[in-house]
């Protein structure tokens, strides 16, 4: 058995992409734009070696403004322009449901990330989420991740770190395995001058 993996969670509207407008969705794969930076982000979040998985309320689904199968065209798309870097999503999920489902899969409920976690055999408490909204955050710290929120007009939503991009979260989030830099700075040895 492998031990269990660090991965960063993404949001996807808002994210990865550029987010509609309130109360609207992406309905056909070629309104998805990629927002500045996070395509670089995600190749640099994968070189860094993090599992790559987006988890995405789409309640578009249950409302009959978003088939499965425009799901299936956009990631496409994603896994398009990553295997270009030779990187990959891992795994999408999205939770279909109205918000009267109460379901366990609805950001800010962690069901998304848990199950992930369970099926990829990761490692919750060295991964991250990465989203815009507070229900991101919420998500994250309820399945015991670190967060980054992407700042837009929203803010205050007590993430672990604020970006203005994914390539800027990506910069800021540690490797896998790297000292927190108080701590790789207090390892080296002293020096005198001379």
């Amino acid at each position: 058995m492998t031990d269990p993996r660090p991965a960063v969670f993404l949001d996807r509207d808002g994210t990865l992409n550029v987010n509609p407008p309130p109360h609207q969705y992406v309905t056909a794969v070629e309104d998805f734009r990629w927002l500045p930076g996070a395509l670089d982000g995600l190749v640099y979040l994968a070189r860094a070696g993090f599992v790559l998985a987006v988890v995405s309320n789409q309640r578009g689904v249950a409302r009959g403004l978003v088939s499965p199968e425009l799901l299936r065209g956009i990631e496409r798309i994603i896994q398009h322009d990553l295997g270009v870097h030779g990187c990959a999503i891992e795994a999408f999920r999205y939770c279909p449901h109205d918000l009267s489902a109460a379901c366990d899969c609805r950001k800010p409920r962690p069901g998304m990330l848990t199950g992930l976690a369970h099926e990829l055999s990761l490692d919750l408490s060295k991964s991250w989420m990465v989203g815009d909204a507070p229900s991101d955050i919420q998500a994250g710290r309820a399945a015991g991740c670190r967060t980054v929120q992407i700042a837009g007009a929203r803010i205050g939503t007590g993430a672990d770190l604020v970006a203005g991009s994914l390539i800027e979260a990506a910069r800021l989030i540690p490797a896998p395995g790297a000292q927190p830099p108080e701590t790789a700075l207090a390892s080296k040895p002293a020096t005198r001058a001379s």
